[in-house]
């Protein structure tokens, strides 16, 4: 069966693929490069070196900048590499005398879109063709007017892969919150399906309880009169029934009592579901045994925070890692998160942690942000069991 790539992997392989071809026509030039005079050999040995290594550390921070692509938040050494590959582009057709360095920077301008925000990147994406023009003006019967045309049209070449980039960023980011959606509409589906058989447990309990427990009682009594007046045999049977009665009816207690303790929603399988398939981020899942909750609404507050919780790591944090763990005592559960992300100074909520901090407060619940810089982002929810009276 064939390997399957992402969009992501295959603008990546592509650009490699376009970046070793690049160096087709380079290594051809050392190799056939003219004889010239001595003092000029050895001017074209150092331009020939120099372009080649431009060439190298081009390949390598491309491939740096690309791994991972989209899978992660775009931190301060991407910015870095994205410099980086700009200059080597253009050094490389600085000292090896072509429009090498132009076809590079193709690529450079198909990373841009993941890396920036759209203004900045189309500032950026002009801006480094600008450098090009004295470049072409080095090479042989280029007037300026011509080596402008030609610095605009190797920028118009680039704004193509920079809307492909552009597009399969945006591609990327619908899949992920296609993705994201599912996963909370299948915890939800499974929460709903505990709701319902806790339901559905609880009205049983109270037809057993209310209609079969009534007439075994009514029963008993009977057979306890019946006792009094029988004589005989008959007597004997009396008894024998009504101690069955009662037997049945104490067994009728037990189901019941049975039933409303196991009623409760159990979280388990609806965080799991949750958890599935977050990209680039593991999330380790930390549960008791048995996690049972008997208000279904303290329930779906305990997931939409677990909900947020990834969906902020995802999105702010920059972390490769979050824990989460959830605890239960008599009194009330704790859910409580940490990531390897960045961190803050000071944390500023915004609309989905002041929105969980609503939930919470509306049930006597609460949650206490810890961060600080370089030591990532934790997360202590707590919510009673039972309202406060």
């Amino acid at each position: 069966m064939p390997m399957r790539l992402t969009h992501t992997q295959l603008l990546r392989y592509a650009g490699l693929f376009t970046w070793a071809v690049v160096g087709v026509p380079l290594a051809l030039s050392s190799w056939y490069f003219p004889i010239v005079e001595p003092e000029e050999l050895r001017a074209a040995s150092t331009d020939l070196v120099g372009s080649g290594f431009a060439y190298v550390v081009f390949g390598i921070a491309y491939w740096l900048v690309t791994r991972d692509l989209g899978a992660r938040t775009p931190r301060k050494f991407d910015v870095v590499l994205l410099a980086v590959l700009t200059f080597s582009a253009i050094a490389l057709s600085k000292l090896s005398g072509t429009g090498l360095g132009s076809i590079l920077l193709m690529l450079v301008s198909g990373v841009i879109p993941w890396l920036m925000p759209l203004g900045v990147g189309i500032a950026w994406l002009i801006l480094m063709h600008v450098p090009l023009v004295p470049v072409f003006l080095e090479f042989e019967n280029f007037t300026p007017v011509f080596a402008v045309l030609q610095a605009v049209m190797y920028a118009g070449y680039s704004s193509f892969t920079f809307i492909t980039g552009l597009v399969a960023r945006q591609q990327a980011q619908a899949r992920e919150e296609q993705r994201r959606l599912n996963a909370e509409l299948r915890a939800t589906r499974a929460l709903l399906a505990e709701s319902s058989r806790m339901s559905e447990r609880l009205r049983i309990s109270r037809e057993l309880h209310d209609l079969l427990g009534h007439h075994l009682t009514a029963l008993s009594l009977n057979l306890e009169v019946a006792g009094h007046l029988a004589e005989g045999k008959a007597l004997e049977h009396v008894r024998q029934s009504h101690t069955l009665a009662k037997l049945l009816l104490t067994d009728v207690r037990e189901v019941v009592s049975e039933m409303r303790e196991d009623g409760g929603i159990d979280l388990t399988h609806a965080l799991k579901v949750l958890v599935e398939g977050v990209p680039a981020l593991r999330v380790d899942l930390e549960l008791p045994e048995r996690l049972h909750i008997e208000d279904p609404e303290r329930a779906q507050v305990l997931l939409r925070c677990a909900q947020e919780i990834i969906t902020n790591t995802v999105r702010h944090s920059g972390a490769s890692r979050l824990n989460l763990t959830m605890t239960q005592d008599a009194d009330e559960i704790r859910l409580a998160a940490r990531d390897n992300g960045r961190g803050c100074e000071l944390a500023k909520p915004g609309n989905g942690l002041r929105g969980m901090r609503e939930r919470l407060s509306a049930y006597g619940g609460q949650v206490d942000i810890i961060t600080a810089p370089g030591q990532g982002f934790a997360l202590d929810v707590r919510i009673p069991l039972e309202a406060a009276t």
